[in-house]
């Protein structure tokens, strides 16, 4: 397998130097937590929530 066709991820853990790193969501369970309701609630959508890194960095710290 040629480097260029290998998954971003993979290239990196191969020591190879990306444009930008790779990156990936991963849904975590607990969405019906009244403290991530509380979170949730701040953001207009899901994007906003995992891009804005003080609620982002909130959620990651919950249960």
């Amino acid at each position: 397998m040629q480097n260029g066709s290998a998954k971003p991820l993979l290239r990196a853990l191969a020591g190879e130097a990306l444009s930008s790193p790779p990156w990936w969501l991963m849904r975590q369970a607990g969405r019906y937590l009244p403290e991530y309701r509380e979170v949730r609630a701040r953001a207009h959508d899901f994007l906003e929530l995992c891009l804005t890194p003080e609620l982002a960095a909130e959620l990651t710290l919950q249960p």
